[in-house]
């Protein structure tokens, strides 16, 4: 059967048996689609909705203005390891990066802030204007960091062990990993044990003592999070984002893909198109059909009745869909459906797209002409107490009164999004309460969606005005229409028990499943959260390597 795209669920006959099917056609079922027909097997990407690219898509959401393309979940690009772009050939597919500009924050009360990642003075030079003390610090600051990235950059791309089983083989991995990093001293230790335990707060005290920025750096450790700064574990989420050092060695930068992030999954949908993959979408997997004698995964059948089988299935969908939905507790281990049915996925993120006839003028910064400002994240995140306040708000039951968002203006460099002259602006905010996955709460979330755009207009007076379509996305949406359960973008909360060698679950960290042949590609995954196709490489390496193995026992 000859490689392609195939819509639509009309039922099919296809010719003998795949060797694998990937469940999902998000960025990481096509990572792990890309590697496995790379290896020679031959592979079927089922993708339910009728693109494939999941969270990672590029959309027109305003049928009167066709021109005006968005980023409409995911927007920015970091974490993808460039063995990956290499191994997929991905640049030849029309992967390309614009590098973001610098971190910004016009303050309600007066003045701004701006922090260059590649300019030490210009940053000592913003920060001394609010405390020379801070300025002083943070040179410190980001050495501590890159320190802290030689320890856990290499470990995104470290399949994790299975911590307490006495396995030889998962006794050989945890062996391995700690002589990994056998050289670490006792100071590096603290510091890692620190960086995992404490709240971004609490961290950020010990090192700075501006509001500003304080309010700055803690934006990375609550982005998707259901957690204020306040809580222990968020200061691991900021290194998340913001080491960047994927094992590669050297560290990351956040950047834009020209054409959004649509055309990320479309170029490793390329990828995995010329090495022989067939991707089918508006192919919606009902179920994984487990063999009853042998337990095995077997093939999947469609909500057509279709049924296809494989040798090989990888699902890159959310753990509850995956297993609880597609598998059903009856054919797992009872502690590990227990574990997925306690995985915690809450959100409270609001998705905000807007059409602007004009930049923000800043009265900062002003000028509605391209400034360097407007390059980077344009933040409305003045202090790490707006930022909590925002999620106490949540937390006891109502949307944020003053809503925090990290905003960005890809067309700074992306033409290719909109007409000349005009921009898209994409605003990632928080909070609402965690229960509005339940519910679509399209009224209030129109007035939650004001409250941010009030917020941004009040640093940028012609905001408001140069607004010329929005489109606001909840949790409810997120789920229905995207299958991100909670809303919740990484699959799973970045939370202290839900991390590393517990993630998905404790003994099934290394991407293989309790289903014999099912392998899981989805970022409720280790190394998972941000489009990184991690998961995806790693399943797919899984999957090969046992089949090798099964062969030399063969």
């Amino acid at each position: 059967m000859t490689s392609g795209t195939t819509s639509g669920t009309t039922s099919r006959t296809y010719d003998g048996r795949y060797d694998a099917i990937v469940v999902g056609g998000g960025h990481n079922g096509l990572v792990a689609a890309a590697y496995l027909a790379r290896s020679g097997a031959k592979t079927l990407v089922l993708e339910a909705r009728e693109a494939t690219g999941g969270a990672a898509t590029t959309e027109a959401p305003w049928p009167d203005a066709p021109d005006f393309k968005v980023t409409r979940l995911s927007y920015v690009m970091s974490l993808l390891p460039p063995t990956i772009a290499s191994d997929l050939q991905l640049a030849k597919h029309g992967y390309k990066i614009f590098p973001m500009g610098p971190y910004y924050q016009a303050f309600p009360e007066g003045g701004s802030l701006t922090l260059y990642e590649e300019d030490s003075q210009r940053s000592y030079d913003e920060i001394a204007r609010w405390s020379t003390k801070d300025a002083d610090a943070y040179p410190r600051w980001n050495a501590w960091l890159e320190g802290l990235a030689d320890v856990l950059g290499p470990l995104l791309l470290t399949v994790p062990p299975s911590l307490g089983s006495r396995r030889p083989k998962d006794l050989a991995g945890t062996l391995k990993l700690a002589w990994r990093h056998r050289g670490l001293d006792v100071r590096a230790v603290a510091d890692a044990t620190r960086l995992m335990t404490m709240s971004i707060a609490d961290l950020l005290d010990d090192w700075f003592e501006s509001p500003q920025i304080k309010g700055a750096l803690a934006v990375n450790g609550v982005i998707g999070t259901w957690a204020g700064p306040y809580e222990p574990g968020t200061a691991y989420v900021m290194a998340h984002h913001s080491i960047g050092d994927v094992g590669d060695g050297r560290l990351g930068s956040w950047g834009f893909p020209e054409g959004g992030m649509g055309a990320v999954a479309a170029a490793i949908a390329a990828a995995a198109r010329e090495n022989g993959a067939t991707i089918r979408t508006g192919a919606n997997v009902a179920k994984i059909i487990v063999d009853p004698r042998t337990g095995q995964a077997r093939g999947v059948a469609l909500d057509t009745g279709e049924e296809i089988t494989a040798r090989v299935i990888v699902t890159s969908l959310h753990p509850k869909t995956a297993f609880l939905d597609h598998i059903g507790r009856e054919n797992l281990p009872a502690d590990f459906a227990t574990d997925i049915e306690r995985w915690k996925t809450r959100s409270g993120v609001v998705k905000i797209n807007l059409a602007l006839a004009e930049l923000p003028d800043f009265t900062a910064n002003p000028g509605t002409r391209l400034q360097e400002h407007h390059t980077g994240s344009v933040e409305m995140a003045p202090s790490m107490d707006y930022i909590e306040r925002a999620f106490i708000d949540a937390r006891e039951g109502r949307p944020a009164q003053k809503p925090f968002s990290d905003g960005v203006i890809p067309t700074a460099f992306d033409k290719t999004l909109c007409p000349p002259g005009y921009h898209v602006m994409s605003l990632f905010t928080q909070w609402v309460p965690a229960t509005w996955s339940q519910q679509p709460h399209r009224e209030e979330l129109d007035k939650y969606a004001d409250r941010v755009i009030d917020a941004y207009n009040e640093v940028a007076p012609n905001f408001k005005s140069a607004i010329l379509h929005r489109d606001v996305v909840g949790p409810y949406e997120m789920e229905r229409d995207y299958g991100l359960i909670g809303g919740n973008i990484f699959h799973g909360e970045l939370s202290l028990e839900q991390l590393f060698h517990m993630r998905p679950a404790p003994g099934f960290a290394d991407y293989r499943t309790p289903v014999k042949n099912l392998y899981y590609a989805s970022s409720a995954t280790h190394a998972g959260g941000g489009v990184c196709g991690i998961p995806g490489m790693q399943a797919a390496k899984a999957a090969i390597a046992d089949r090798k193995a099964e062969r030399r026992r063969r």
